[in-house]
């Protein structure tokens, strides 16, 4: 029984194409006799609507060409950019340590920052560089000339955070690092205790002449917001 139900609806569908190639073919040869036999009002209609797709897929494919194109130049931009960096960073890596920290502290007195000390000593509680920053909010730098291919750990991100706020009382603090990543969980603590995290690129693009004050707001939330102190 099931069997001569499942010949039967083949058997419907397959009537059901013929039927639709019947209808269109006889669709199909009315509309090229209308056509024929309109001919002087429909080849006007016909050029223009062969003229608008044509004019359309030329502009789709000019937009195309000039997107692109932008997109081209904005790779290009991008690797040109990188290259600046690395040449500009190839000197800083030829730094010491204690050459580092005096060259961050140039680039701080450089952007306008006043008061800038560097403390050049072990057991300086992570205040390698301070200073204040050009509207006086207090800056604490932590240095770390570290090879480009590590990543600054999650404890050197938490003995920062236990000291710059709470012993340094720094309004922003800053960490910069020679190497180009922070740790999943290194960068997700500076976010959340508003820490600036300065990592290779950033520092490059810093080296390269981009001012302090443009470069703290791309690290999370960390802009240092200003906060009163008690009276001593």
């Amino acid at each position: 029984m099931v069997v001569r139900r499942r010949r039967r609806g083949g058997r419907s569908r397959k009537r059901a194409r013929t039927q639709a190639k019947t209808w269109g073919g006889a669709a199909a040869v009315v509309a090229g006799l209308w056509v024929a036999g309109n001919w002087a009002a429909v080849w006007p209609v016909l050029v223009a609507v062969l003229a608008v797709a044509a004019a359309g897929a030329a502009g789709w494919g000019l937009w195309r060409a000039h997107r692109l194109a932008v997109a081209r130049d904005r790779r290009w931009r991008a690797e040109e950019a990188a290259r600046a960096r690395e040449l500009s960073m190839a000197e800083v890596d030829a730094l010491s340590w204690q050459d580092f920290e005096r060259y961050v502290a140039e680039l701080c007195r450089r952007d306008g920052c006043t008061q800038v000390v560097v403390s050049g000593r072990s057991g300086d509680l992570g205040a390698d560089v301070v200073g204040c920053l050009p509207d006086g909010r207090k800056l604490v730098v932590q240095c770390k000339k570290y090879a480009p291919h590590r990543s600054v750990p999650s404890q050197d991100m938490q003995k920062f955070v236990g000291t710059a706020r709470p012993e340094h009382h720094a309004d922003v603090a800053l960490f910069v690092t020679t190497c180009r990543t922070f740790t999943k969980a290194a960068l997700g603590l500076a976010v959340r205790q508003d820490i600036v995290a300065l990592h290779r690129d950033l520092l490059g693009a810093w080296v390269s002449g981009a001012h302090l004050e443009t470069l703290i707001p791309l690290s999370g939330r960390g802009d240092g917001v200003p906060r009163r102190r008690s009276p001593a």
